[in-house]
């Protein structure tokens, strides 16, 4: 065979990965423009203008993902773009990755692939910009370079250890890969303890990771006591997050509640894969319907890594689910090692398993597009996406206009206003006292107000119906506005809008 017809032959065996990360990154794109700011997205994206080694809530990987907001104001799909760029690189590596564990052949890949991006994990981080982006590239990084170490080249634990420090520089879950790499080991290559190349890598991660926690030791320890509250209800260096104490049980729980809770946890796990999650339960009943023989073949190092990176996370979280509350998101990096295994498992269902992703991303297309038109006449509970995003960007318009300096109660109101007016509105804040803390409240990336120096009026925007109380001062004015579908804001009483999306009220204090 001539060296142009390898060529064209590989390229032709490449088409169905080529028209994956095609159609996913054009996909994400098109989302990314049409999906306006959600609240967090937007708080993260005020932290991309004051970059730091850390801040409240998160370590700060999310923040330089966020630094295209500084290229265009109040535009989300810029604020967004680094977090493509990322979504991006991480399907590069993983196709690496399974195609080093196993995965020789293109269809089983792109499936692979196309299930990463399909499941409903993986539709909201391609397209959102969050501290999981950031966790999803480093924890393939690492699985990638774990897998080439022990495949024969041990030195690759140092780059396995750096891709896990800055993992840690996006998100504290990223600590579970330590025991995922170490069953691998366990499991493949025992030897490998044996020798410095393992250690080498911890220490690049601790490398990595040691500007925060430089940064946590100067500051009381407020990321990490912030995220230990949030998810386990502990108290660390003084900080424990609020709602994590409504989520910690106040007594002795029965038996029955915490299996409740494991079933909970366990059902939404599988609900998060969407329709694909029902085929892989019928996949073992549902005939083949390709004739052509698979290639594939699982490594044993690829075998039990992604068994490991697959299985340990979903454990650990299990565990948790038996004391604690657990967040659907919490355990997603499993997707990552779970979408190969699935993809081989869906070997028989391979055309129902394409549709089923594809029928994933369909669903989700019309729920972005209902989230920038409400167009969908979907029941109020299905309407989360609206209250996350709909109707800000006029009321921070009319907040800009307004006669008096604006804070708010809550960050995620504060963030909002700041992304679609960062000129106008760049000296709201977060009131303190009224709702959880904040990054707002450090005075690092907002102005820090201190109560008892405000002598001038100033308006307090709120979701409560009536005007919180705040010691010293008198509320003047009060206003009140209705997002209702399809119509600008409405100032008035809640008889203006049968069923509004948001009620806001903007009170005006004086002393």
């Amino acid at each position: 065979m001539h060296l142009n017809d390898k060529a064209s032959s590989v390229l032709a065996g490449g088409r169905p990965l080529l028209r994956v990360f095609g159609a996913l990154i054009l996909w994400r794109l098109a989302i990314a423009a049409v999906l306006p700011v959600t609240q967090d997205e937007a708080y993260y994206f005020d932290w991309a203008r004051h970059l730091a080694w850390g801040y409240f809530d998160h370590p700060p990987g999310v923040a330089l993902l966020g630094l295209g907001v500084s290229l265009g104001p109040g535009s989300v799909f810029m604020a967004r773009l680094g977090g493509l760029l990322a979504g991006a690189a991480t399907l590069v590596v993983l196709d690496r990755l399974y195609r080093h564990c196993g995965l020789t052949d293109v269809r089983d890949r792109a499936l692979a692939l196309l299930l990463t991006g399909a499941t409903l994990g993986g539709i909201a981080g391609g397209v959102l910009t969050t501290p999981d982006t950031v966790l999803a590239l480093a924890w393939a990084l690492a699985l990638h370079e774990a897998e080439r170490a022990l495949s024969g080249d041990p030195r690759r634990w140092i780059s396995a250890g750096i891709a896990t420090g800055l993992g840690l520089l996006g998100k504290y879950t990223m600590f579970l890969i330590g025991p995922v790499l170490v069953l691998a080991i366990l499991g493949t290559n025992r030897r490998q303890l044996l020798t410095p190349w393992p250690y080498l890598g911890a220490g690049a991660a601790l490398l990595v990771f040691a500007p925060n926690l430089i940064w946590n030791a100067h500051n009381e320890w407020l990321t990490l006591g912030f995220q230990f509250g949030h998810g386990f209800g502990v108290e660390l260096g003084g900080v424990v997050a609020p709602e994590a104490r409504s989520i910690v049980p106040s007594g002795p729980e029965t038996t029955g509640e915490r299996a409740a809770r494991l079933l909970g946890y366990l059902g939404v796990q599988l609900a998060l894969w969407g329709l694909i999650g029902l085929l892989l339960l019928l996949a073992p009943w549902i005939g083949r319907s390709d004739a052509r023989p698979a290639s594939s073949r699982l490594t044993p190092v690829g075998r039990v890594l992604l068994l490991a990176a697959s299985l340990f996370p979903l454990g650990f979280f299990a565990l948790v689910a038996l004391i604690s509350a657990v967040e659907a998101n919490w355990p997603g990096m499993y997707l990552l090692g779970a979408a190969p295994l699935a993809a081989l498992w869906l070997r028989r269902a391979r055309r129902w398993a394409w549709w089923a992703a594809l029928t994933n991303l369909g669903l989700a297309s019309l729920y972005a597009l209902h989230a920038a038109t409400v167009a969908l006449p979907l029941p109020d509970g299905w309407n989360r996406i609206l209250r996350e995003t709909h109707g800000f960007a006029e009321l921070a318009e009319i907040a800009a206009r307004l006669d008096a300096p604006v804070q708010a109660d809550r960050y995620q109101l504060t963030a909002m206003l700041r992304f679609y007016r960062p000129s106008e509105l760049a000296a709201t804040s977060q009131w303190p006292g009224l709702t959880r803390p904040s990054e707002y409240l450090r005075g690092r990336i907002a102005p820090r107000i201190d109560p008892t120096t405000v002598m001038a009026p100033f308006w307090l925007l709120t979701r409560s119906s009536g005007p919180p109380e705040l010691p010293g001062f008198r509320v003047t004015t009060e206003r009140h506005l209705f997002d209702c579908p399809g119509r600008p804001l409405i100032e008035g009483d809640e008889s203006a809008c049968r069923r509004p999306l948001q009620r806001w009220s903007l009170y005006r204090y004086e002393r």
